[in-house]
C-alpha cells in the first residue's frame, strides 16, 4: 500500500469531515494513524530498484537472480525482500554482511553454486524470520556453528564434499536440517579413527588428501552408529597434552642432572685446589722452647 495513497485517503476524509463538523472524532484519527503506519511496511513496488541481472516479483516480494551468471551476491537488494533466489550461479564466497539489510527474508536459495567456504559470520545476520536456507550442491568442505549464528531455519546441506570432523558434527546436531535430505550429507573425507565408539590419535592436517575410513558414508548414519568425531578430537588433544608434559618433564630432569653434575665437578676442582696448597709451617711456642731446654 503506497504511502501517498494513505495520505490522500486521510486528507480527503478530513476535508469531508471538516465540512460536517469542525472537530473529527477520535476514531477517525486512529484509523488514519493505522493506515499511515501500515504503509511503512509496504510490499515491493515497481518504484523500488531491482538489482542488475535480477527480476523482482513485486506481488510476492521475491527477487529472482537464478541462472544470471553471478560471481557474487548482488548489492542493492530491496529491504522488503521475502524470498531470494541465487541458485545456479558461480558464487564462491558469501561476504559477512551480504544479508544484513534483509530483515524480512524468509527463503534463501544458494544451491548449485561454487561456494567452498563461508565467511566468518556470513549467515549470522539472517533474521529470525528465515524459514529455509538452501546450501546444497556446492563445494563446501568445512563449516561450524559460529558460521550459522542462531538460525533455526530448515537447512539443506546435501551434495557437498564434506570433511567429517567434530566441527561438522556439532553443526549438524545444532541445525534444523531438512529430514528428507540428511542422508545426502556424505563424508568425502574424514578424520582417521578406529571403529565405532573409538577415536583417532591424530586428526588430518588441513588440506590432507587422505580419505579416512568413514569416506563415502552418510554423516547422520555414522553418528547413529556411535561414531563420535568430537571424542576423536578430545583424544588427539589429550595425546598432545601428554606429549607436551612428557617433553617438559624430560627437560626438567635433564636440567637437574646437568646442575648436579656441574656442582660435583666444581666441588671436585675446589678440593683438588685445596690439596695442592702447601701445608702451613708450625710456629714454635714458648712451651715448646721450655720443653726443649729441660
Amino acid at each position: 500500500m503506497p504511502t501517498g495513497w494513505s495520505e490522500e485517503r486521510c486528507d480527503g476524509a478530513a476535508g469531508t469531515a471538516g465540512q460536517r463538523s469542525p472537530a473529527p472524532p477520535t476514531s477517525f484519527w486512529l484509523l488514519c494513524s493505522f493506515l499511515l503506519s501500515s504503509a511503512a511496511w509496504r510490499p515491493l513496488t515497481a518504484d523500488d530498484p531491482c538489482p542488475e541481472k535480477c527480476r523482482c516479483d513485486w506481488d510476492t516480494a521475491t527477487v529472482w537472480c537464478s541462472d544470471a551468471g553471478l560471481a557474487e551476491v548482488p548489492s542493492g537488494l530491496p529491504a522488503e525482500t521475502v524470498a531470494l533466489h541465487l541458485e545456479n550461479n558461480y558464487i564462491r564466497l558469501v561476504p559477512e554482511a551480504a544479508f544484513a539489510e534483509l530483515p524480512l527474508l524468509r527463503d534463501l536459495y544458494l544451491s548449485h553454486n561454487r561456494m567452498e567456504t563461508l565467511a566468518s559470520g556470513a549467515l549470522r545476520h539472517l533474521g529470525p524470520e528465515l524459514r529455509l536456507l538452501d546450501l546444497s550442491h556446492n563445494q563446501l568442505r568445512r563449516a561450524s556453528r559460529q558460521d550459522f549464528g542462531a538460525t533455526r531455519a530448515k537447512t539443506r546441506l546435501f551434495h557437498n564434499p564434506w570433511h567429517c570432523d567434530c566441527a561438522l558434527q556439532e553443526l549438524v546436531e545444532a541445525l534444523n536440517l531438512e529430514p528428507e535430505t540428511v542422508n545426502g550429507i556424505v563424508c568425502e573425507t574424514s578424520v582417521r579413527g578406529g571403529g565405532v565408539g573409538e577415536g583417532s590419535r591424530w586428526e588430518e592436517p588441513p588440506g590432507a588428501q587422505q580419505q579416512g575410513e568413514h569416506a563415502g558414508q552418510p554423516l547422520v548414519k555414522l553418528l547413529d552408529a556411535g561414531v563420535n568425531f568430537c571424542s576423536m578430537q578430545r583424544k588427539t588433544t589429550d595425546v598432545a597434552m601428554l606429549v607436551t608434559m612428557f617433553v617438559w618433564f624430560f627437560m626438567v630432569i635433564v636440567y637437574v642432572v646437568y646442575y648436579v653434575r656441574q656442582n660435583q665437578a666444581e666441588s671436585r676442582r675446589h678440593l683438588e685446589y685445596l690439596k695442592s696448597l702447601p701445608s702451613p709451617k708450625k710456629v714454635p711456642t714458648e712451651t715448646d722452647t721450655l720443653s726443649t731446654g729441660f
